[in-house]
């Protein structure tokens, strides 16, 4: 007799359906256990685990070879969470469960020694493969809350075997868990409590509006961090189908306790010497990593030239592709990666910069040499770029400003909203179609400017070199000037407002002033002093 349970094995946030069969063979003699099917090293040692369940709640292995076969074969299978199923298989096989308990159902789950049930990662996904394939799920019971944010999948979360035993032979039925509460982050800071720096705190509401990435230049003490911080602020909350993909993310790292899901946009914000690995993910069973956990959301990098070079580049193709691909010899996992980037730099190593009392000494050549561990490609992926000079004295003797995130979250909800209904107008997905993504026909209908716009963004492009990428990243950056404006079309104004953020470091400044020296009447075309690229 075989007996069969569903399972998942998981590449990604992806559950691929795995079919766990256990048979036993022979006569009464000395037991064996074999386990087949391309396990890793925390699935062989399942045996040892379901062995010690079974001892722990009573049960004794029959004196059988047994084989528990993991298929498809050629599939690699990694985690614990194959305990259970492999134990509910051999149940059904030993005649404790009966075969026909286990049809309808999947299950996946970590065994203790003593028949408990321990939490394990992915509880969410498998939740949702299994609704599709017609399943209930079997999990933990600390998983239980989570799963039942799939819908309408049955669930099942035992705490031991022992109970999901009795729950099978109606001795103690188990209720179905109830989804775990939809939580808010609390109170966030205000933008009311930064002083100073009002151009910096524009640029913050236009990347809000349309998810621009956005990088602060400044020396220390003059606010980047605080102004980071309060973005999520001005960002409107998660929609039904980003909640569910953002925690489908974090339940394959197991950072969903208890059920408890949020509505607030992640914010991420991992130190400088974060690996490459730990920013893209990957590692021996490929995790998540900072991008694809601040999928939907921000992902904040503080001190960005202390970043290692290697991986800030590692970003430059989920900045485009909203997307990471962890490619290994037999696979290739892919995690949802559609983040917004904000970054903030010193000018310099020493933090003062060229100006100013305090001024580097050996300004620009320290500026240039800093600048220049961010290369070209990634700069070229950033949408604002801001300086926010030292704050004075007489700034932090000012009253706190009139408005705040409440005045500036309200004009970014309406810019978002006119881009929801152009996207709507234009057949496209409302909740995905931000400015900052906007490309291709959509792009060439919503954002082409008036022909005053165009004469300057022709200049602008020839004489400050912008790429292809950096013309379209400026037209997105016009759109959402012109939403948060309420103008239905993207004017000159628009335009020159959104090259003055296309700015670069002192590098590119030089290049540019060299290359626009010989040009007279550039001026007079509005753009900013140093256009990037």
């Amino acid at each position: 007799m075989v007996a069969r349970v569903t399972t998942f094995a998981f590449e990604g946030v992806e559950a691929r359906r795995v079919d766990v069969e256990v048979q036993l063979i022979g006569s009464a003699g000395q037991t064996t256990f074999s386990l087949v099917g391309l396990p890793d090293k925390a699935v062989a040692e399942s045996r040892e685990r379901v062995r010690g369940a079974f001892a722990g709640i009573g049960l004794a292995l029959p004196p059988k070879r047994i084989i528990a076969s993991l298929a498809p074969a050629d599939l690699p299978k990694e985690g614990s969470h194959f305990d259970l199923p492999i134990a509910l298989a051999l149940m059904a096989a030993m005649g404790v469960i009966g075969p026909a308990d286990l049809e309808g159902w999947a299950a996946l789950g970590e065994l203790g020694l003593d028949g408990r049930i321990a939490a394990t990662g992915g509880a969410l996904p498998a939740a949702v493969a299994a609704s599709a394939l017609g399943l209930g799920l079997i999990c933990p019971e600390a998983n239980g809350a989570e799963a039942a944010w799939a819908g309408d999948a049955s669930i099942l979360a035992p705490r031991s075997l022992i109970a999901l035993i009795n729950h099978f032979k109606g001795t103690q039925v188990l209720r179905a868990p109830e989804p775990g509460p939809a939580m808010s982050g609390g109170p966030v800071p205000d933008l009311r409590e930064v002083k100073g720096q009002e151009s910096a705190k524009r640029a913050l509401e236009v990347a809000a509006a349309g998810g621009h990435n956005l990088l602060f230049i400044g020396p220390p003490g003059s606010g980047k961090s605080m102004m980071a911080q309060r973005l999520p602020g001005l960002l409107p909350p998660l929609t039904p189908p980003e909640l569910l993909e953002t925690s489908m993310v974090w339940s394959m790292a197991g950072l969903i306790e208890r059920g408890a899901l949020t509505r607030d946009r992640p914010f991420r914000s991992p130190h400088h010497s974060a690996s490459m690995a730990a920013l893209t993910g990957g590692g021996h069973r490929a995790r998540p990593g900072e991008a694809s956990l601040a999928h939907n959301g921000v992902l904040f990098l503080d001190e960005l030239p202390e970043f290692s070079a290697q991986a800030l580049d590692s970003l430059r193709a989920p900045l485009e592709t909203g997307e990471i691909v962890v490619a290994r010899a037999n696979a290739h996992i892919r995690y949802p990666a559609r983040f917004q980037l904000v970054a903030a730099m010193n000018p310099c190593r020493c933090g003062q910069g060229g100006v100013g009392r305090g001024a580097c000494g050996k300004a620009p050549r320290c500026q240039v040499d800093y600048q220049n561990r961010i290369s070209g490609p990634m700069f070229d992926r950033i949408d604002l770029t801001v300086e926010t000079p030292p704050v004075t004295a007489a700034d932090m003797a000012l009253p706190p400003p009139a408005e705040g995130t409440a005045e500036a979250a309200a004009r970014v909800a309406a810019a978002r909203a006119m881009q929801a209904e152009r996207a709507r107008t234009a057949g496209l997905d409302p909740v995905r179609t931000v400015n900052a993504r906007a490309e291709g026909a959509y792009l060439e209908r919503f954002a082409t400017p008036d022909e005053a716009g165009r004469v300057l963004l022709t200049r602008a492009g020839e004489a400050g070199g912008l790429t292809a990428r950096g013309w379209t990243r400026t037209l997105r950056l016009a759109r959402t000037i012109a939403d948060l404006e309420g103008a239905d079309g993207v004017l000159r104004r628009h335009v020159a407002e959104a090259l003055i953020y296309r700015r670069a470091g002192p590098a590119a400044q030089a290049d540019f002033e060299r290359r626009t020296s010989t040009r007279p009447g550039f001026a007079e075309a509005e753009a900013a002093p140093s256009l990037h690229r």
